[in-house]
């Protein structure tokens, strides 16, 4: 299987999970940041998987904009999966989180999300990960290839 990790992170905490993602992973694994990625590209995945930290309820800037680059005839009908890290508060709860509205900017481009968004908590802002989520995110990673 040939996958691809997409993310972007501004405090480590984002890109430790995409990697503990990809390492779970078998096969043809690539993890980039957004910026790295060239969207034309993306036909050559058998499953693509984007996260990001939740903003006021969204991605942040650069995995929106990779997610705009991205045509409806290089996403349909493709796996995919998407996640995000949030501080575990209900008041973020009112905005909404990024792996949601990730996942349902895949959807609506005709892709196959293969599980639901899935959420890895930070302890603040800038983190850290809370204990558990990276060994968390592998096991998750590997509901993405059954």
């Amino acid at each position: 299987m040939k996958a691809l990790v997409v993310y972007d992170t501004t405090y480590s905490n984002t890109g430790k999970i995409a990697k503990a993602i990809g390492a779970a992973l078998t096969g043809d694994v690539k993890v980039l940041r957004a910026a790295e990625v060239n969207a034309a590209e993306l036909n050559s995945y058998d499953l693509i998987v984007i996260g990001s930290p939740t903003y006021g309820g969204r991605p942040m800037p650069s995995v929106a904009d990779f997610m705009n680059k991205i045509s409806e005839s290089a996403i349909n009908g493709k796996k995919v999966a998407a996640f995000d890290t949030r501080i575990p508060t209900k008041i973020v709860k009112i905005f909404g989180f990024a792996a949601d509205r990730i996942a349902k900017n895949l959807k609506d481009k005709g892709a196959n999300l293969v599980v639901p968004a899935e959420a890895f908590y930070v302890a603040g802002k800038e983190g850290p990960l809370k204990d558990g989520e990276l060994e968390r995110a592998a096991v998750w990673a590997k509901t993405l290839i059954k």
